[in-house]
């Protein structure tokens, strides 16, 4: 299977959201970064149909057929997507296994497969043991597996997936970081997120995108190779801090339990201190190392 974005232009107004987005997606899970207006959101809502391109073409093939536009394959499109929202619209009176089923009915799953299906998946997210609880009661972070929940049924080909966990503490993000790895082997799954750590080891790709043009696009240990010697681990004084972020790009900062000198992660192409020290780099830090300080989000 691949999806093919060739070109994929949109404004609004005077603003530039996507500018000639090109991409060949095939099976594997793709993750696309970049801070706020940089236009995951734009892209994501294009894929699913449910905003128009100015210009540009996407095209999917499967199983060793012909390309298709995805315009022109309509709801045979739409009925290989799976769409998880950041902002689901989701109904406060309906039980969890009742949304199950109109979901399930909507996307045209025959009873058989809806008996099948909903057990293993809301087991999958964590929520089989609240199936008669109102969606309501729930809380944010068992409505966003719930949203994800309902994404996956119908087992669709491509999973287009709007900050999957967020929202989520740590277990419950390991948890569906899994789930999502489990299932990714025949599917192409597209995820934007601003938690970099849960894409930095399942992701084949990253996209990075600055005001609607993909800046970088490589697998995750590519990237992080760019900066291999970059990344610093400087002690200094409490007193000192605000001066070494005046001049250079910090990352964290902790404290040395032993010694009680503030430890500063800090990106330098140059060796920042005579006491400091090199470390591996994240994708975390390549990805402030590419956009700055600005703040991550769709």
């Amino acid at each position: 299977m691949t999806l093919t974005i060739q070109n994929i232009s949109k404004s609004y107004g005077t603003n530039l959201a996507l500018n000639n987005f090109t991409a060949t997606l095939d099976a594997g899970i793709y993750a696309l970064l970049g801070p706020n207006g940089s236009g995951k959101s734009t892209l994501m809502n294009i894929l699913t149909d449910n905003l128009k391109a100015d210009s540009g073409e996407i095209t999917y093939s499967a199983d060793g057929r012909v390309s298709e536009n995805v315009l022109d394959m309509g709801v045979r499109f739409r009925e290989k997507l799976g769409f998880m929202p950041q902002y689901p619209g989701l109904y406060p009176n309906f039980t969890v296994e009742r949304f199950m089923w109109y979901m399930s009915a909507l996307k045209g799953l025959s009873k058989v497969q809806s008996q099948r299906q909903i057990p293993e998946i809301l087991a999958a997210v964590e929520l089989d043991d609240v199936p008669k609880r109102k969606i309501g009661a729930l809380s944010g972070g068992m409505k966003q597996r719930l949203t994800l929940a309902q994404a996956v049924l119908g087992d669709p080909e491509i999973l287009i997936l709007d900050e999957p966990t967020a929202g989520l503490d740590p277990k419950q993000r390991i948890a569906i970081r899994n789930y999502i790895s489990k299932i990714a082997f025949n599917k192409i799954v597209l995820i934007a997120t601003h938690v970099v750590p849960d894409i930095e080891f399942i992701a084949k790709d990253i996209i990075m995108l600055k005001k609607g043009v993909i800046v970088d696009n490589a697998p995750p240990h590519e990237l992080v190779k760019k900066i291999d010697g970059g990344v610093w681990i400087v002690p200094c004084a409490e007193s000192d801090v605000q001066a070494m972020q005046d001049r250079f790009r910090v990352t964290n900062i902790a404290r040395d339990e032993q010694t009680g000198e503030v430890l500063l992660r800090v990106l330098a192409d140059t060796m920042p201190t005579e006491r400091a020290r090199t470390v591996a780099p994240t994708l975390e830090d390549y990805y402030l190392h590419v956009f700055g300080d600005a703040t991550s989000g769709t």
